[in-house]
């Protein structure tokens, strides 16, 4: 051993007390952070926390149904089966999970294996609508909601469901999910009604996420009756606020479940056997001219029309086809982009409800405007006569000092019509009478005649150049021109010529089909002009009636004083309604037009319906008809139109027919018209028939 001295190590404590200074300071610091998490900052920390935790589960509920007046199922739900996988639940051997996939492979026809997870496929990934293969599917599945199911093939049949529900013992984490989709039992035949449903759009997407609908699940109408009573039909989704785990499974019920309300039934005024019959008629009436023009001239003749009817005593619509339309049904899984896109581009519109989206030249249906203003402001009486010459000569001017130039107007008749008085300028819509009436004749008729804003207040007062309120998206209102709107649309003054091609329903006038509808249902009512409604009733998911249709009339051109009077272009203080005799006087003027005096008296020969109303052929010039070069001066192409209605001593119903390009409405359009009143009154024999039975009476 050494015997040198033992030295006991010395301590630098300066050292170490920068040490113990460091981990105070670590101490300190981190004592603060956990009393600024816990302490200030401890309830948005709990929020977020509580907010990881809890979720909120969206109830679908069930869409209303749509009937028809008589009960017939017009659009309702039917279910649809699809297979869902939740990657959780599935085995976990790799052996017994291939073999279910394979089985499960060949039932629904989903390759095993196909395709590759990438951030391309996985960001595009939509379930049932993917290539990619059931193992890719649940890897994509399992890394974003391993907890939730994942649809792999939806819209199975019900024999497949069935197979893949008995074998749910053996096939876990594998489920049928049943799902609510809307069908349309009677498809193309009410379409242009009904409509489609499609995903929210994304310009509407907060406001309906506002109302609980569910981005990617939830549809809404896009158009028809689909579209317009959406809030009715749509109901309102339940709610489950729960509590999950990270993974996503549900725990626990955080809330008490808020359910779903279901939409209400809407019951139409529509008949569909008459909408069938109008659909018929208006095919059969476009393949019978279409073949006839193909063997005389080698043209078809017309694609397109449109055929309405309503009750002018109620207002209720009828029946409303428009021809072509679309295939609902295909639009009931999701909207095929390629037939989306052929409807959009066919020039034919079929995605277009001509009935009241279709502004037209209303040709002769419009005589019956100043027909009503002039005997109710004494330009004419009902036994004077106008010369109806085949042409009249008159001069073109914008302003009244102005030279002008001499233009031609001519009847459609080439011969002329030679005297005739207030009644056959009905019956043998003789234009040269209402050039004359309308804008004045020297020596016939003068000062002018009825004059424009006469023409403009008359076709207010029946509803003309304003929308009728159908329940139905896109509807026009038309156009009912004035001095005023040419200065500011057309930046000229109102000629001389505008007001002669104004009193026929030409010029500038436009129309819809259904304002048309309207305006002969106020006349025939004898001036009561109801409001048009295709809303027979609706009814909750308990059987209630929430509301039922009542008529309203929402005026009486025979009452309300609605006609305005001018001095110039200036609107005086004085108003005045439409004397009672003077529709009445009207009204014979129609029943002239079916008689054998009229236009229509070939096609309306030996009518036991007592069927009355008015031709309307009507010249123009539009896009189509430019490229197919028809607009040439003097022979312009033409529209078919015909306004029928019935009884003509108690009129019950009123039809419209439109045939674009069909040259003439009492050979083209006024037997569709028939054909469909008649099939009206065997309805209502029918319906006669079988309640007498029911009664037994």
């Amino acid at each position: 051993m050494n015997n040198q001295e033992y030295k006991k190590p010395t301590i630098n404590m300066g050292r170490f007390r920068w040490i113990y200074l460091i981990i105070a300071a670590v101490f300190v610091y981190y004592a603060a952070q956990l009393f600024n998490y816990q302490i200030i900052e401890g309830a948005t920390y709990a929020a977020q926390a509580e907010d990881n935790r809890t979720t909120v589960i969206s109830i679908p509920t069930q869409r209303g149904m749509i009937y028809d007046r008589n009960g017939v199922v017009l659009a309702r739900n039917t279910a649809q089966y699809n297979v869902t996988v939740t990657p959780a639940e599935l085995p976990d051997s790799d052996g017994e999970v291939r073999e279910i996939f394979d089985e499960l492979s060949q039932l629904v026809g989903i390759p095993v294996n196909q395709g590759e997870v990438n951030d391309q496929t996985a960001s595009a990934f939509s379930p049932c609508y993917t290539n990619l293969g059931i193992f890719q599917i649940v890897e994509i599945a399992e890394s974003l909601w391993p907890f939730q199911s994942t649809r792999l093939k939806c819209n199975l049949s019900k024999e497949t469901a069935m197979i893949i529900e008995e074998k749910k013992m053996d096939w876990p984490g594998i489920e049928i999910e049943v799902e609510s989709v809307r069908e349309y039992p009677t498809g193309e035949q009410t379409a242009e009604i009904i409509g489609f449903l499609g995903p929210i759009p994304e310009i509407l997407l907060d406001y309906y996420t506002d109302l609980g609908f569910v981005s990617g699940r939830d549809k809404v109408g896009y158009m028809g009756i689909e579209n317009s009573m959406q809030d009715i039909l749509a109901g309102t989704n339940g709610l489950r606020v729960v509590e999950v785990t990270v993974g996503g499974e549900v725990v626990r019920d955080v809330e008490e479940p808020v359910e779903a309300v279901p939409g209400a039934d809407i019951h139409l005024t529509i008949d569909y056997r008459l909408q069938m019959a109008a659909r018929a008629a208006l095919i059969e009436q476009l393949r019978y001219w279409n073949e006839f023009y193909m063997r005389e001239r080698g043209e078809v003749m017309s694609t397109t029309g449109t055929v309405i009817g309503m009750n002018p005593k109620t207002g209720e619509l009828l029946f409303m086809v428009s021809y072509p339309n679309y295939e609902n049904n295909r639009m009931t899984q999701f909207i095929p982009g390629d037939y989306y896109t052929q409807l959009s581009i066919d020039e034919n519109k079929p995605l277009v409800n001509k009935s009241i989206s279709s502004e037209l030249p209303p040709g002769s249906v419009f005589k019956m405007v100043p027909a009503l203003g002039v005997l109710n402001e004494d330009i004419v009486t009902p036994e004077q006569t106008i010369n109806c010459t085949p042409t009249i000569t008159l001069r073109q001017q914008f302003y009244e000092s102005d030279i002008g130039t001499e233009q031609s107007y001519f009847c459609h008749d080439k011969a002329g019509h030679g005297s005739v008085d207030y009644k056959h300028g009905i019956g043998y819509s003789c234009n040269v009478y209402w050039y004359k009436t309308s804008g004045g004749y020297p020596g016939e008729v003068e000062d002018g005649g009825l004059g424009i804003w006469n023409i403009y207040e008359y076709g207010a007062a029946l509803g003309y150049g304003k929308e009728t309120g159908i329940e139905l998206p896109g509807e026009a209102d038309g156009l009912l021109p004035n001095p005023t709107w040419k200065r500011l649309n057309q930046g000229e003054n109102w000629a001389t010529g505008d007001t002669y091609l104004a009193g026929v329903g030409q010029g500038y006038v436009l129309a819809t089909p259904v304002q048309v509808m309207n305006a002969f249902s106020t006349i025939v009512n004898g001036g009561k002009h109801m409001q048009l409604s295709m809303i027979g009733k609706t009814v909750d998911s308990e059987g209630n009636v929430v509301q039922s249709f009542e008529p309203e009339m929402l005026w009486d051109i025979t009452k309300d004083a609605l006609i305005h009077t001018y001095e110039g272009n200036n609107q005086t203080s004085e108003v005045k309604a439409i004397e009672p005799w003077v529709i009445d006087l009207a009204m014979e003027g129609m029943q002239l037009v079916t008689s054998q005096e009229g236009t229509a008296k070939i096609e309306f020969e030996g009518d036991e319906n007592r069927i009355a109303g008015k031709t309307g052929t009507a010249e123009y010039c539009d896009d189509w008809a430019n490229r197919e070069g028809l607009c040439i001066p003097g022979s312009w192409p033409s529209h078919a139109w015909f306004a029928g209605y019935a009884p003509y001593d108690d009129p019950e119903i009123v039809v419209v027919s439109f045939i674009y390009n069909g040259r003439e409405g009492s050979t083209v359009s006024g037997p569709i018209v028939r054909k469909i009143i008649d099939a009206y009154f065997e309805f209502k024999a029918i319906d006669a028939e079988l309640e007498g039975l029911q009664t037994g009476n």
